[in-house]
């Protein structure tokens, strides 16, 4: 029965990134003489000077969803949130809210092995998700993050320029959110700090720190390994029905 809910998990959390759009080519991309994309060309800049993020990307490594602390980092649990991480472990992760069709919120979307397509302004950017369908927005045009509101899963996110680094700071986070799908947990004065560099026209680094006192004793980061730009591809429609979640796929 578990190895049943592993794999019904993972059929509804990673889509497969060869159910995109059939090869249509992007235009604006840079290419080889072969006519392949040269994802190792420079990053693109926006009239204004300011580094381009648009594009489809995906997580260049997809194992920092069941465990943001993967690379060894040892956080700095509450010990409430200790004792509630190691139930959720011990229970392989099985309750998340993504098996109720429930949205993943910004850092195990961050980690979530499927395409997302950011759309840049120069007053917002857009991250229009495959998975759930979902979307998320980053203000740019200089508002300070609000006053405590309807909690959201995905927050409330603004950002700013740091030099050729996109910094994004969200709070107003929902409290039954979890960070990632291991089950790191949150509450409801999570605050995450992101920071977005484009190095080449193919590669998005991304560094995210987690500072919530009331489920960690102090602020703890993690550098993931960014994103891949997924050249000449488009997103696909993908819908978690209430009839197809983990709970029916496999039984309760």
């Amino acid at each position: 029965m578990e190895t049943l809910k592993s794999i019904a998990v993972v059929l509804i959390a990673c889509g497969s990134v060869s159910a995109q759009w059939l090869h249509y080519p992007t235009p604006g991309i840079p290419r080889t003489t072969a006519g392949k994309p040269n994802l190792s060309a420079p990053a693109p800049k926006t009239a204004a000077g300011k580094p381009d993020l648009s594009g489809i990307w995906v997580p260049a490594d997809g194992k920092y969803l069941p465990n943001l602390a993967v690379d060894g980092i040892d956080v700095p649990f509450q010990p409430w949130a200790l004792a509630l991480y190691k139930e959720r472990q011990a229970n392989h992760g099985m309750g998340r809210p993504s098996e109720r069709c429930l949205t993943h919120g910004v850092t195990d979307f961050d980690a979530l092995a499927t395409p997302r397509k950011i759309i840049q302004t120069p007053q917002m950017i857009a991250i229009l998700f495959e998975s759930y369908n979902h979307y998320r927005q980053i203000f740019l045009d200089g508002r300070p993050l609000p006053e405590r509101i309807q909690p959201a899963y995905m927050g409330y996110s603004v950002g700013k320029w740091d030099g050729d680094t996109l910094v994004v700071d969200t709070t107003g986070f929902d409290e039954r959110g979890w960070l990632d799908d291991g089950g790191h947990p949150q509450t409801e004065a999570l605050h995450v700090t992101e920071r977005y560099r484009r190095t080449n026209f193919g590669h998005i680094t991304l560094q995210i720190t987690i500072d919530d006192a009331k489920a960690y004793t102090k602020p703890w980061t993690v550098n993931l390994s960014g994103f891949n730009l997924l050249a000449d591809e488009e997103l696909m429609e993908s819908i978690c029905e209430n009839e197809k979640d983990v709970v029916h796929m496999v039984g309760k």
